[in-house]
């Protein structure tokens, strides 16, 4: 289906004069895959309106990400057949979005050359369709790369007469929504170009298993904690080969996608159907099913009632390191009360089971007699398929597996336990501004009404203040809420009059569907409408007669697009691009995470005597959240899954937590939908900017979790990680761009307003993966959300305390060490001070290239004691191994607190409240120290690479530089005039805010 590239010319805002007479005839020229369109001339007008469509062909849709719409601004003379340049806008095709996506954007107008002048702004909507009713415009004729004008026509007219003729007919654009582009053709990233490892010759099946080395992460002593709480490094072999300094050593076996995991071999069984199935009582009915048995593993299909021809098509997989047996037996039995009938039997020597490896294609089903007890053919046919294959196939993730269920619970088969991938709905902001209603009908005309509007979308209520006017009242204020796409509720506003006490009358009220809400992706403004509200009472028809006009409110409601909305911690982020999609930039790299398994789980429950769990784990990143499958009755589980993320900014949290399933066995429901939750095992935080670009990390992470008793280790999570980048060039310039959208910067919420709409945000969110299938349950969003981390804690404001003293530690020991040179503990040193600082005294200028050269030697000499490992958690920092118990009581105790009467839990709640944001502030005040801190440690190491040759290029730069011309310049740039600044961040403030905190190490 040919796909067509839409552009709407909507206007232009403050253009540059160019007429010579304070004006300019403005017309715009778009140019795109060879084509060119051209708009009509809007006469002495610096603010023009268009409002022109245009559809381009895409002769090449595969090349889409690599082409650019411009669109070029010109001043037309018709005079002198001239035309001078405005401004240009220049579009990457990687930022196109379907019609349902488009809004109007207002591009900043670019220069054309160095010395060009340029100001304004350029309003389009661009979208790609792929409607067949919407034909391609007519494109102009190409311009003469000489003189820039169009070819020489025998018959010349009028450049106006030319423009206009060359106007395009419209085109109406269909409601109906067509999918993007790229979710069907789009390739995914290419990795980075690295060298081919070296051939790993030793076999890995006999090579001797390394044990794993315990590693540091913090070199400051306060910092260490105990060894069983520490990380430790280790050298799987994955995909066939093993981790050697980083990297996969391949091992002589065909290569494998899967290859930050280690492989595991599956006999893969499918059941398709069966044919001409024999009666099996008086009445000539047979309820079939099938039993694929593997020694004592057994996995049963479902049953059909009275059908001799069923179909099932399902798939059983068995671990081939758990089979005991060299036969596969697969039965067909007749379903009953009392006993189930033997129909028939195939069986399969293990050994004669072919090899499937992928990429080849799916083994094709044979039929196959079935054969009675005394080995004799008997009536009807089963249709399978058999193969030995890896977790690499196909098959796998639908599969039912033996390792996923014990012999004892091999009849547990749903899709609780199998292995998932969610993808969380796109958030918007919904801005609405009641400003004012008009014509109030009020019952009670003797006393002064007390008029609010209330506002509701779902679960989600706010209101206006108060107005006494009468009958016109007046509010302008803001509400902020969230919704989900799809739209499924609906805006409710509702005028209300206050009459008594808990009392409040309904005047009238008004729904807007989300869906026809108007978007924006920028701070443009959004025109108010008028609404009639409806009056959900009955009221006296006398009294509406006498009304001249029926009540209205004036509403100002928009879908804010350019905010990213926050779903989770901001310490944690694991996304940071705004809603909308046209300003969503390539992505910078790829994230590959390996989970291999977990080790010495703490038992969750008992099972038949004996302590056990049933273990899965969550991932979270960005939109795409995982869930491996569920690991019946064991406390040493082996996922060995490997799943992937596009990676838009590396200054982004990866979050994996470890969950026991209670959703199956004997407490559970039937159907696996019990109000159990899912116990928390534990978690772990992994900031992508410490992680060194190509590098394969292996490491067994503790999973620590604080408990009413204390802290706990609850085990062990083996991963596997790389973070790979397709542009290194891309990846640092991330570190000069802001870390939030521009939306955040031009118009900020409120940090009431952020912790509000972030609650909202998580329970959309947790609603929304809770009612796919299988659920992905709300415990568990919430705990991977951290959705209680703003409460009061006496154990974060401790830990959040020594944070703050560790950073000014480094200031206490040059002043000890300052002591000691007063003092002459050391004369050597105290002589060497004075000359230092004679020199420095008489040349000044040296003061600052000194400070900077001296921080580069230190970076440089800090390299060799760079931290080689992701943080995890520590809890030293997190202040868990010496918190007194009632501590503890009162930071797991219930919000509101239970533990006292009414007036002592007012004001408990409200000490929570108050300190719960000064342990915010002082935690924020101690991450500014530690980004310092981590300006030469590097524990960013593309961070560090920065800062470091910045040093030795300021240091260069300041020792050819007189001094007084750096003040100079410093000064006039502080004191420099309000057009020359700009809202957004300078490029240093965003490298700061970048760095890396020791926040991804709290508990």
């Amino acid at each position: 289906m040919a796909y067509k590239l839409g552009v709407e010319v909507v206007s232009a805002h403050d253009l540059m004069p160019k007429d010579g007479h304070g004006s300019a005839s403005a017309c715009v020229e778009l140019q795109f895959d060879g084509q060119k369109f051209r708009t009509s001339v809007k006469e002495k007008d610096l603010s023009p309106v268009w409002n022109e469509h245009f559809y381009f062909a895409i002769s090449d849709p595969f090349n889409l990400p690599n082409m650019h719409l411009e669109a070029s601004i010109y001043n037309v003379n018709n005079e002198l057949h001239m035309r001078s340049f405005i401004g240009k806008v220049r579009i990457s095709g990687t930022s196109f979005v379907p019609l349902s996506d488009a809004v109007v954007m207002h591009y900043p107008l670019e220069k054309r050359g160095l010395f060009s002048r340029v100001k304004g702004e350029l309003g389009l909507k661009v979208f790609l369709t792929n409607d067949p009713s919407i034909k391609a415009s007519n494109p102009l004729p190409a311009l003469d790369p000489l003189s820039n004008q169009p070819p020489a026509n025998p018959n010349p007219v009028p450049l106006v007469q030319e423009y206009k003729s060359e106007r395009h007919t419209f085109h109406t654009i269909p409601k109906e929504v067509h999918q993007q582009y790229y979710a069907q053709h789009q390739p995914p990233p290419p990795i980075s170009d690295l060298p081919p490892p070296p051939r790993y010759s030793a076999d890995p099946m006999k090579a001797e298993p390394v044990p794993p080395r315990i590693v540091r992460m913090y070199s400051s002593a306060s910092s260490q904690q105990p060894p069983e709480y520490s990380l430790k490094e280790t050298n799987p072999f994955l995909g066939g080969g093993q981790i050697v300094g980083g990297r996969v050593i391949r091992a002589d076996k065909p290569s494998s996608t899967y290859d930050l995991v280690e492989q595991m071999q599956y006999l893969f069984v499918r059941v398709v159907k069966a044919k001409d199935l024999p009666a099996m009582d008086v009445s000539g009915s047979l309820d079939p099913y099938v039993e694929v048995r593997v020694g004592n593993y057994r996995g049963t299909t479902r049953h059909f009632e009275k059908k001799q021809n069923p179909e099932w098509n399902e798939v059983f997989a068995f671990s081939r390191d758990r089979m005991q047996t060299s036969v596969l037996d697969v039965l067909v039995k007749d379903k009953d009360l009392v006993k189930d009938d033997f129909v028939g039997i195939v069986r399969f020597d293990l050994n004669d089971v072919p090899t499937r490896v992928p990429p080849d294609s799916p083994l094709a089903p044979e039929w196959y007699r079935l054969v009675d007890k005394k080995g004799e053919k008997a009536k009807g046919e089963l249709m399978l398929a058999v193969w030995m294959g890896t977790q690499a196939d196909e098959a796998f993730p639908d599969a039912w597996h033996s390792d996923a269920a014990s012999p004892a619970h091999a009849a547990v088969v749903g899709a609780h336990i199998r292995s998932k991938v969610y993808h969380a709905p796109r958030l918007w902001y919904v801005r609405v501004n009641i400003i004012e209603a008009q014509d109030l009908i009020m019952h009670d005309k003797t006393r002064f009404p007390d008029v609010y509007v209330k506002a509701q979308i779902g679960n989600q209520f706010m209101r206006t203040r108060t107005s006494q006017a009468r009958p016109n009242p007046f509010w302008n204020e803001d509400l902020m809420f969230v919704a989900a796409e799809p739209f499924e509720d609906h805006l409710m506003l509702s005028v209300e009059d206050r009459v008594g006490p808990n009392k409040d009358e309904i005047i009238g009220r008004v729904i807007i569907p989300l869906a026809s809400i108007e978007r924006r992706a920028d701070d443009r403004i959004i025109h108010g409408r008028w609404f009639n509200l409806e009056k959900p009472v009955v009221v006296d028809v006398d009294l509406i007669k006498k009304e001249k006009f029926a009540t209205r409110l004036h509403v100002r409601v928009c879908l804010d697009g350019g905010y990213h909305v926050l779903d989770e911690s901001t310490h944690y982020s694991s996304d940071l691009r705004p809603t909308a999609k046209q300003l969503w930039k390539p992505s910078i790299g790829l994230l590959e995470l390996g989970v291999l398994g977990a080790e010495g789980l703490h038992p969750m429950k008992t099972r038949e005597g004996k302590g056990t769990s049933d273990t899965y784990c969550v991932a979270k990143y960005g939109h795409k959240w995982v869930r491996t499958r569920t690991i019946i009755d064991s406390l040493g589980p082996k996922f060995n899954e490997q799943y992937t993320w596009e990676v838009y900014d590396p200054a982004t949290v990866l979050t994996i937590g470890v969950f026991d399933n209670c959703q199956i066995g004997e407490k559970a429901k039937e159907g696996g939908n019990g109000n159990n939750r899912d116990a928390k095992v534990g978690k772990v935080r992994i900031r992508l900017s410490t992680l060194e670009t190509g590098r394969v990390y292996t490491h067994r992470y503790p999973l620590l979790v604080l408990h009413p008793s204390g802290v706990k280790k609850m085990g062990e999570l083996h991963l596997a990680i790389r973070f790979s980048s397709t542009s290194l060039i891309n990846t640092l310039y991330q570190y000069s761009r802001p870390l939030l959208p521009k939306m955040h910067y031009v118009r900020p919420l409120t940090v009431m307003q952020l912790d509000l709409l972030r609650h909202q945000a998580v329970q959309i969110v947790a609603a929304r993966l809770g009612r796919m299938e299988p659920p992905l349950r709300r415990e568990v969003v919430e705990y991977m959300s951290d959705v209680d981390s703003h409460l009061w804690s006496m154990r974060r404001s401790k830990a959040n305390f020594f944070r703050l003293m560790s950073v000014f530690s480094g200031l206490f020991a040059v002043g000890r060490w300052f002591a000691d040179v007063c003092a002459w503990r050391n004369p050597i040193t105290t002589v060497l001070v004075h000359v230092l600082f004679l020199m420095l005294v008489c040349f000044p200028e040296l003061v600052l290239p000194t400070i900077f050269l001296y921080m580069f030697l230190i970076g440089i000499w800090n390299y060799r004691y760079r931290p080689r490992y992701p943080p995890h958690m520590n809890t030293k920092i997190s202040h868990a191994e010496a918190v007194h118990p009632d501590e503890l009581d009162e930071e797991f105790d219930t919000f509101p607190t239970s533990k006292s009467a009414e007036l002592v839990r007012m004001r408990y709640d409200r000490l929570r409240s108050v300190a719960g944001r000064i342990q915010t502030v002082v935690g924020d005040i101690a991450t500014q120290g530690e980004r310092i801190q981590a300006l030469l440690s590097w524990r960013d190491p593309r961070a560090t690479a920065i800062f470091v040759l910045f040093c030795l290029v300021a240091a260069v730069g300041l020792y050819v530089t007189p001094l007084q011309v750096l003040v100079a310049i410093s000064g006039i740039f502080v004191m420099r005039h309000p057009r020359f600044r700009h809202r957004l961040p300078s490029p240093p403030i965003n490298f700061f805010r970048r760095l890396p905190a020791r926040t991804d190490s709290m508990l």
